[in-house]
């Protein structure tokens, strides 16, 4: 079961203008300027070669050297079947673990050895509602000294149709459900914008995606209050958690607890080198990514007042201090965008430092580089037909995979010239 493409690497860019951008070809950037540049599909991705290194000795005149060849001509992508595993929506690994972890919306974690072997991890789908399609166990993450403490985390819809962020014990072959301790209850107004993302950040805290709980677009702007935002957590601080020091609204102004606000539901977010890509899925006409320091916390990303740059629920919009999108793009490309992650395998030398992301409508992917605070070489991989992609993942050596709405689970490789 594999897909295969040959490259087509269009770059989109335009500059977000009055006119309608063209459906399926464009991406509005939001930034001073975007290079413009196209590869075709024969022309390999520029790829580094390893200086030659020389050592000569005081002793000798024997001298060394040696050279890291470059990898074949890269001719394209394939998805690769990872495994088959459907209506996952959340991908992890932890640090030096080969296993690959799913999470999968009715309430199981499947772990996948490398030689592909599945086995039952976690199962709480007796506590684990999913009967919205956006409900189900949305969040997974490793504590970064998984290996030593077997802490991790899930961020699930329960009975009550609220949403919970519960910490879990692991650390061999299997998890213990009755190990669960509670962290956060999220009383939901309605079964949408649960959000759900969970990452920890190079600071050692838990980053977690709560969406505004569909709503209408009031919680937006509301700082008070949880939903709409991603918080950051310290976890090994205080029992169930402790806040950081230093999170924005620590001395005021808002709920402490959150890092940015003014999101309607930021599926999925990736940490990436200092900076954080948020995925915001819009509701009449803008899907978004935007992308932040790691140093910007207390950042207002503007929904309801704007969805993607446009003005939305505030007129006056212009006036109001927000953080506009890095990329979006309008309906007549996509409805509802899932966020990925950043690559940083070995594979792919090639797309290091690439974010990749999908439309889960469309069924299209897409990567960008953040450089200079602003996205270059956006590339569309639309060939790829993965389907319906809930969700992107790494494991513990920064290969990528998908999860899929109606299965499974892909890996994305490359095709190269010797292949």
């Amino acid at each position: 079961m594999r897909s295969t493409l040959l490259l087509g690497l269009i770059l989109l860019a335009s500059a977000c203008t009055s006119g309608d951008p063209t459906p399926e070809t464009t991406v509005t950037t939001v930034a001073t300027s975007v290079p413009t540049s196209t590869t075709t599909a024969t022309t390999a991705l520029s790829a580094e070669t390893v200086p030659s290194a020389s050592s000569t000795s005081t002793t000798t005149t024997t001298t060394t050297t040696t050279t890291t060849e470059p990898p074949p001509e890269l001719l394209g992508l394939e998805l690769q079947l990872f495994a088959d595993i459907d209506r996952v929506l959340a991908i992890a690994a932890p640090v030096g673990e080969q296993r690959v972890f799913l999470a999968e919306r009715h309430g199981v974690i499947h772990a996948v050895a490398a030689s592909g072997e599945a086995t039952e991890f976690l199962d709480i789908s007796d506590r684990v509602r999913a009967n919205g399609i956006e409900q189900g166990l949305l969040g997974l993450a490793f504590h970064p000294d998984y290996r030593e403490n077997g802490l991790f985390y899930v961020y699930y819809t329960d009975a009550a149709d609220d949403t919970r962020l519960s910490e879990f014990v692991g650390g061999g072959e299997v998890a213990d459900p009755a190990s669960e301790v509670e962290l956060l209850v999220f009383d939901q107004p309605t079964d949408r914008h649960n959000g759900g993302m969970l990452e920890f950040g190079p600071d050692g805290y838990l980053y977690v995606a709560v969406g505004d709980g569909g709503d209408g677009g009031h919680h937006g702007q509301q700082a008070d209050t949880l939903f709409g935002t991603i918080l950051r957590l310290d976890v090994d601080g205080g029992y169930p958690y402790a806040v950081p020091a230093d999170n924005p609204f620590v001395a005021g102004g808002g709920a402490a607890e959150i890092f940015v606000y003014g999101l309607r539901n930021p599926w999925r977010f990736a940490i990436d080198d200092g900076e954080i890509y948020i995925a915001d899925v819009g509701q009449e006409g803008w899907e978004e990514v935007t992308v932040l320091s790691l140093d910007e916390g207390g950042a207002n990303l503007g929904w309801a007042y704007r969805e993607g740059s446009s003005c939305f629920n505030s007129p006056e919009c212009d006036e109001i201090e927000t953080v506009l999108p890095t990329v979006e793009y309008d309906h007549g490309e996509g409805c509802s965008i899932s966020g990925g992650s950043v690559y940083r395998g070995d594979a792919i030398p090639e797309l290091h430092g690439a974010y990749f992301y999908a439309d889960w409508c469309r069924g299209w992917v897409r990567s960008f580089r953040y450089e200079n605070d602003e996205a270059v070489d956006l590339r569309d991989w639309s060939e790829l037909e993965p389907g319906q992609v809930n969700t992107f993942g790494t494991d513990a050596t920064g290969e990528l995979y998908l999860g899929t709405w109606g299965g499974p689970v892909w890996k994305l490789v490359p095709i190269r010239a010797d292949e």
